[in-house]
């Protein structure tokens, strides 16, 4: 690992600097981020949010209310402290207390088959940093370890989302209660977007490899990117671009926000934290960059209709036919999504968010009839691919109050992200070990808590005293 210096003189590690790609959310300081970010708030619709779906029977869950038609007193705005990045609350898992050695199964095995949660965007893109690392996380803590600057970062995340949508209490009874108020939520998002030109924490779903995958999207929007003063997209390592391939590359992306059809292009943004002031370069920006293109992948699938939810209820061995219970319909049924503000263009969207939810939730009472209402949101958001912008967006802040530093601008390669998750999927199944970090990124290991003991060290500790020993031999010989 390496040191960044921060403008006023004091050195962070960089593993401090990096999104927070796990995190929580807590109140410690919320007043002063939310006084440095009301400078940038949004004139916003708030939609419906869950902000944990697994083993939640019973349990308080959130959704998001349009800004315009509620406050947050109406219904007190609660803030859930244990909200992490990529929705993904993790129950405190037992880590395995079985030899490396003695144990032959894959990660995948060992870490995310049933009843442990699926894999994450956060899964195939950590080790995009160093595998090996990951995998080390993975094998004592099992899910990846909150550092004070992740949770500053949630913070401001939390911030965000809320210039968008109101947080509400909602009391779920089963997990087909929850998953129907994630959908919601997602309906409401992509209601909200079409009607605002914006909304932010949409939770999107996946396959990769024939596994479930699931992420949230921080930021989605009608309008582009104003900076793109950015270089070519970072590859993995070992790729070979061809010159055809690299000369687009070359090419600036177009500025506007229309397509060649002239419809309104959908841009997907990411928001990292860091407490370096300056922005992160080379081998640093892989894990963005590919989560980015992750996103886009996925949420070009759910949207396109490729995506069979009957992966998704299986996985999560869910009961697509159960109705809701009695008690989460009446709770969503007396909330009003009523949007009165105007579209955030002119003649952008007639839309307007329906304001007799009730009848609405009785029409799709259950988790089969919601999917398709969801799916048909999507249309009437996505009208193809090319209305999604291959234009990605990651706009970075400091961790410390939220102000925002600069941005980096990425483009769709799907060719690129293939290649990158058949590698990280050939690791996940168990058909590979993982991979120590190449030797002009030593760098990450100066804080890494398992530099000590890290086998890829070792072994290049090894091969420069095997050098050592060669060169002496060499010159003896002389």
């Amino acid at each position: 690992m390496t040191t960044a210096n921060n403008g006023s003189g004091e050195l962070y590690p960089l593993i401090e600097q990096l999104s927070d790609y796990g995190s929580e959310f807590d109140t410690e300081g919320e007043d002063a981020v939310n006084g440095i970010l009301s400078k940038f708030d949004l004139t916003g619709a708030k939609t419906l949010v869950l902000e944990s779906i697994e083993d939640g029977p019973a349990s308080s869950s959130v959704a998001h209310v349009p800004r315009s038609s509620q406050t947050s007193e109406d219904y007190g705005l609660s803030h859930n402290t244990e909200n992490l990045a990529e929705n993904e609350k993790e129950h405190p898992e037992s880590v395995e207390q079985i030899p490396e050695a003695e144990d032959t199964r894959s990660p995948l095995e060992r870490f995310r088959l049933p009843p442990k949660k699926p894999l994450s965007v956060t899964d195939l893109v950590s080790p995009a940093w160093c595998e090996l690392q990951y995998w080390y996380t993975l094998t004592k803590h099992g899910k990846k370890q909150q550092t004070p600057a992740m949770k500053q970062g949630s913070r401001i995340h939390k911030v965000l989302e809320e210039q968008i949508h109101i947080a509400v209490p909602v009391d779920v009874q089963t997990k087909e209660d929850a998953w129907g108020l994630k959908f919601w939520n997602v309906i409401q998002g992509l209601r909200t977007l079409r009607a605002t030109g914006i909304t932010r924490e949409l939770e999107i779903w996946g396959l990769v490899d024939g596994e479930v995958i699931n992420g949230v999207i921080d930021e989605l929007s009608f309008d582009g990117p104003e900076d793109f003063k950015e270089e070519k997209p970072l590859l993995p390592d070992g790729y070979q671009m061809s010159l055809e391939d690299w000369a687009k590359f070359q090419k600036p992306p177009p500025k506007s926000t229309r397509n060649s059809q002239g419809e309104r292009q959908l841009y997907i943004s990411d928001v990292k934290t860091r407490r370096s002031l300056t922005l992160p370069n080379g081998s640093s920006l892989r894990p963005t960059i590919m989560q980015l293109m992750l996103y886009r992948k996925l949420f070009e699938d759910i949207a396109l209709g490729r995506l069979n939810p009957s992966s998704i209820f299986a996985r999560y061995n869910l009961d697509p036919e159960a109705n809701f219970s009695d008690e989460f319909i009446a709770q969503m049924g007396n909330l009003n999504f009523t949007l009165d503000d105007e579209p955030s263009q002119p003649g952008s969207s007639n839309l307007s968010i329906p304001g007799d939810t009730l009848s609405e939730i009785l029409e799709h009472a259950n988790l089969l009839s919601l999917w398709p209402l969801m799916i048909q949101e999507y249309s009437k958001t996505v009208s193809g691919p090319a209305s999604i912008s291959n234009t990605l967006r990651a706009e970075f802040r400091n961790s410390e109050d939220g102000s925002i530093i600069g941005s980096k601008i990425f483009r769709y390669d799907e060719l690129s992200l293939y290649r990158y998750t058949e590698d990280t999927m050939d690791w996940w199944k168990g058909q590979r070990l993982a991979k120590g970090v190449d030797i002009e990124e030593a760098f990450k290991c100066r804080f890494c808590e398992f530099a000590e003991g890290c086998s890829w060290r070792i072994e290049q500790d090894d091969k420069a005293v095997q050098r050592a020993r060669s060169k002496r031999h060499s010159m003896s010989k002389t």
